[in-house]
């Protein structure tokens, strides 16, 4: 019984890759107790995000709010190009992009919102992560007049 209890344990715990970017997701929140929420709104699409306590994401919401139009990239993502360029000084390996993480792309400076699975780059900057509605952006093409706000909690 207690080696099936053990056996149970190991097969389902995570690998130290995936416990350290759930660490690192985890202190990014915490570190600002009252997180930051974000609103992105194109056309009658609203989708709600998270962001993270860096200096980039506080270069980004600088910058709101914001209107743009965001390309696709790779069948994975959506990016846009900031009008100012963000602090690259968070940048540490995050591993993979998870559908619905926001990034920065350090060496180009887009903000990429990931709408498909995607290998990992160690030039990733985490900023936040889609909370409700990424299937806003799992479409063809372009999506235009992209409007991005920080909101209240």
């Amino acid at each position: 019984m207690l080696l099936f209890l053990f056996t149970s344990l190991q097969s389902s715990a995570c690998t130290p890759s995936e416990n350290r970017v759930k660490n690192e997701i985890q202190k990014d929140t915490l570190a600002n107790k009252k997180a930051m929420k974000l609103k992105i709104t194109s056309g009658d699409k609203v989708v709600m995000a998270i962001l993270y306590e860096n200096p980039t994401t506080r270069d980004f919401i600088a910058q709101l709010p914001l209107t743009v139009d965001m390309e696709d990239f790779a069948g994975k993502e959506k990016i846009f190009y900031p009008p100012k360029k963000l602090s690259t000084a968070a940048r540490k390996a995050v591993g993979d992009p998870k559908i619905g993480d926001i990034n920065v792309y350090a060496p180009w400076g887009n903000i990429a919102i990931f709408y498909g699975s995607y290998s990992g780059s160690r030039d990733l900057i985490r900023i936040g992560r889609i909370t409700e509605g990424i299937d806003a952006f799992n479409v063809t093409g372009t999506v235009k007049n992209v409007y991005f706000e920080l909101v209240e909690q």
